[in-house]
């Protein structure tokens, strides 16, 4: 009998590549961190978590904060990425419930100036117990800064002041009147539509370059590195903003 030969075990990892991982502009674009994946193709529309410490490098309590990105692009060994949503840890929203005291949640689902649509899951936790009514006036201010905020800002300005705090602060201030406050904050959200992740379903040619190439093809077209450099530091510059507002 003839002997079956053997295969050699192929190292799967040996044919994987690295990305690095980056944020949106309104994030500064800054590197998260790198994942393997076997080809671009397999890293679209991949989510990733992070924690809001991780992108703003700040405050060490911001690691309560989950955030999660989706890749939108690939340009040579960089995947660009989208804000997909963020929460509470399950830790933290636990350690924030105490007894004789009331939760008040809103779920409310808004569009932004530029056509984003995203669900908001504000709540505030009062010192005490407080009537039902209280609580309807209390998610009634919550839906009325949401909504006003979708209608003024863009989706990147909208998520900085979401997840920064400056929405959160602005509903602690008008709430307060109703009731004493002990927290007040945007536990989760999710993004519902996204004009890249629609693109993506349609094709996804657009969204893998070589490094250094622009959407239409050409390397090195002129204002290509410019604007996304722009772009960058009136995002830090806008997160700065609000995080000094709240």
């Amino acid at each position: 009998m003839s002997r079956r030969k053997r295969r050699r075990a192929v190292d799967k990892w040996r044919t994987k590549r690295w990305f690095v991982i980056t944020t949106p502009p309104y994030f500064g674009e800054r590197e998260l961190f790198e994942v393997p994946a076997d080809s671009p193709e397999k890293l679209l529309k991949r989510v990733l978590e992070a924690t809001l410490y991780d992108v703003t490098q700040e405050n060490i309590r911001q690691q309560v904060i989950k955030m999660y990105f989706q890749v939108v692009a690939v340009e040579g060994d960089r995947a660009r990425t989208i804000f997909k949503g963020h929460e509470y840890s399950r830790d933290f929203l636990r350690s924030l419930v105490r007894r004789r005291t009331s939760k008040v949640d809103g779920i409310f689902d808004v569009t932004t100036k530029d056509g984003y649509r995203i669900r908001v899951y504000p709540c505030a936790l009062t010192q005490y117990r407080v009537k039902t009514s209280q609580q309807k006036a209390i998610r009634k201010i919550m839906r009325e800064i949401v909504e006003r905020k979708a209608r003024e800002l863009n989706f990147g300005q909208f998520v900085q002041e979401m997840v920064l705090g400056k929405m959160a602060s602005d509903i602690y201030n008008e709430a307060k009147r109703i009731a004493p406050l002990r927290h007040v904050g945007i536990r989760k959200s999710k993004l519902l539509y996204a004009p890249e992740l629609a693109r993506l379903e349609v094709s996804i040619e657009h969204a893998i370059r070589p490094e250094g190439a622009t959407e239409g093809g050409e390397e090195g077209a002129p204002g290509a590195s410019g604007e996304a450099g722009e772009e960058g530091s009136s995002g830090e510059k806008r997160a700065e903003e609000v995080r000094a507002a709240s």
